[in-house]
């Protein structure tokens, strides 16, 4: 019977099987030989399982992926329209920058900054992209439900921003309720 005296002992064989510059051949004999005690001293010679497992992604995660990947297009060609506006590509050159308000120049300008930097965030997934959309939409939230003298009128644009906002957050309290389930 082996007693975890012997366990002791493998410990110095081991010691001195490396420290002699012990041949291949030697070595596997060791190991070979060193199993049957490491068994017998109870611990067990399974291999440890160290393969990658890539994540199982759920309906709601891919579909969420999607919904960001549609928002960053959205942001993107938002983005676009700024800066036709700006260069006086649109509206027939009427809306270039130098024919602008100061108050219609700080918003195109930041909104065409803005949303091509959330649909970059958006489409990579990662987690400032959706806090600069929030910052976008809500800027033009404020300019067109707050200021609509100064800007205009579009509720259209208004209702598109908080349906996102809500579609959003069902998804974020969806995938939590997910996790939680699994947990």
């Amino acid at each position: 019977m082996v007693t975890f005296a012997h366990c002791d002992t493998l410990t110095r064989w081991r010691i001195r099987l490396f420290q002699s510059g012990a041949s291949f051949w030697e070595g596997a004999l060791f190991w070979e030989g060193a199993l049957a005690v490491i068994t017998q001293c109870g611990y067990s010679a399974r291999m440890i399982d160290d393969t990658v497992h890539p994540p199982k992604f759920s309906i709601t995660d891919v579909l969420f992926v999607v919904f960001l990947r549609i928002l960053a297009f959205i942001g993107l060609w938002l983005g676009i329209e700024f800066w036709a506006m700006l260069v006086g590509y649109s509206h027939n050159g009427l809306a270039r920058f130098d024919l602008l308000t100061v108050p219609w120049r700080i918003a195109t300008c930041s909104l065409a900054v803005i949303f091509p930097v959330a649909g970059i965030g958006l489409w990579m997934t990662v987690s400032w992209g959706p806090v600069i959309w929030s910052m976008g939409a809500l800027g033009q939230i404020l300019m067109y439900g707050v200021w609509p003298h100064i800007f205009g009128e579009n509720p259209l644009l208004i209702a598109f921003h908080i349906i996102v906002a809500v579609v959003y957050l069902a998804f974020r309290l969806a995938i939590l309720l997910e996790k939680r389930g699994r947990a």
